[in-house]
């Protein structure tokens, strides 16, 4: 039973994800504040979470610090983040700061377990033999590990099955649509958003200079590959 934490301030809101959720055979945590979400994050109650859904707008610590608060630490959980507004810049610095995905409020049950089936299929392990070295980044399919230089790179679910998709077919130029389908199970949304934010976040990883990425590398006007090349 995949455990989901739900940070929401709005009690009616938590009240119905909560019954929604558990409905569909999960077991739910709720947490009303981003100082209470982190407090459990950081406990027995996180090390059991297998998502959390984390709405943006939060009294006290809001959603953007606690994803980003989540991530410093090196927290891989896969992190929803609810917004009210369906606001760009809201989504973006979401996405920036770490979220793997979004829902706008109000949303549907269908498509807020849907989009919570797709995050949690991404964290399952997905293992090949051998491990890869290019040029100083070390790829091990086998145990799903990466390392660049010897050092362990700690990526979270969403990245690390970028960098595998991208990693699997070098040279292979692959458009933001087929990795928002690969990657994200997103073929209904199309929204290249969740694609540019978790490239950023996976090149501020493993680039030695981000701004000039040597492994995920744009190709303008097509989308992105993997070098070097």
């Amino acid at each position: 039973m995949p455990h989901v934490l739900l940070i929401e301030d709005d009690v009616s809101v938590r009240d119905g994800m909560e019954l929604v959720l558990r409905r569909h055979g999960y077991d739910v945590g709720t947490a009303a504040t981003g100082e209470e979400g982190l407090a459990l994050l950081a406990g027995p109650a996180g090390a059991a979470a297998d998502l959390a859904v984390l709405d943006l707008m939060l009294p006290g610590i809001d959603g953007f610090e606690v994803c980003r608060r989540l991530r410093a630490a090196g927290s891989t959980v896969p992190v929803i983040m609810l917004t009210a507004r369906g606001d760009d810049g809201d989504i973006v610095r979401g996405l920036e700061a770490g979220a793997d995905d979004y829902v706008v409020k109000p949303v549907t049950a269908p498509v807020l377990e849907a989009r919570i089936r797709a995050a949690l299929r991404r964290a399952e392990p997905v293992r090949s033999a051998g491990g890869e070295d290019h040029a100083g980044l070390v790829i091990d399919r086998a145990a799903i590990t990466v390392a660049k230089r010897g050092a362990p790179i700690a990526l979270p679910p969403t990245e690390l099955r970028l960098l595998l998709e991208l990693s699997a077919s070098p040279a292979r130029v692959f458009s933001r649509e087929q990795l928002l389908r690969s990657v994200w199970d997103h073929d209904f949304l199309g929204d290249s958003r969740l694609v540019d934010a978790a490239v950023g976040r996976l090149r501020a990883k493993i680039e030695d200079v981000p701004a000039r990425p040597r492994y995920v590398q744009t190709v303008r006007g097509f989308g992105y590959r993997f070098g070097p090349v």
